[in-house]
């Protein structure tokens, strides 16, 4: 069976898009993001999973505007909502094993490792790594604007912020990128 979604905004007498026709063309962007924001493929498509079907529950809800940032806030929303729950869990497994400070569980930093420190790293691992290592809420304003090429104005419907915060984030993490492209210069 096939969901049928009523394709009239009877209130502004326009063409609204479907569910489909919002999510389809979207989806590797959606993807990109989570992936980008929870730094685990198998999460990053729970993530998505999960945030096509809140899109899909709450479609009714969408009032018009750019459809693309009204997915992606589905998603950053549901990546984050995804990593507090993984964190909670992670303190529950702490405290029932009784692990306390140095000794609690740690998940590990994909991002390094000793194939790296003897490989050397490449210019695109490097700036992964540095992306990885940026403040989640600047890594997420770079990744729209600078992988998904979203506007300032999607990034600050996206995100829930003020243009001029979202302007001030990316030059943040512009530069933090900058300074560890400088610094990563110097090991070679």
């Amino acid at each position: 069976m096939t969901w049928r979604f009523p394709k009239r905004d009877d209130s502004q007498g326009q063409e609204r898009p479907s569910f489909e026709q919002i999510v389809l063309p979207n989806l590797n962007a959606a993807y990109s993001l989570a992936r980008w924001l929870v730094r685990d493929p198998q999460l990053a498509e729970d993530v998505v999973q999960d945030a096509v079907v809140r899109g899909l529950t709450y479609f009714s809800s969408f009032r018009g505007g750019d459809p693309r940032a009204w997915l992606m806030r589905i998603v950053r929303n549901t990546a984050y909502s995804a990593l507090t729950a993984q964190q909670q869990s992670l303190r529950r497994l702490e405290t029932r094993d009784g692990l306390a400070g140095e000794d609690a569980l740690s998940v590990p930093d994909p991002g390094a490792g000793p194939e790296a420190a003897l490989c050397g790293a490449q210019d695109a691992e490097r700036l992964t790594e540095a992306l990885a290592a940026l403040p989640p809420e600047l890594r997420e304003c770079l990744v729209l604007r600078e992988l998904e090429e979203l506007s300032y104005k999607e990034i600050a419907l996206v995100t829930n912020v003020p243009i001029g915060t979202v302007m001030s984030r990316l030059w943040r993490a512009r530069k933090m990128l900058l300074g560890a492209a400088a610094g990563g210069e110097d090991e070679h």
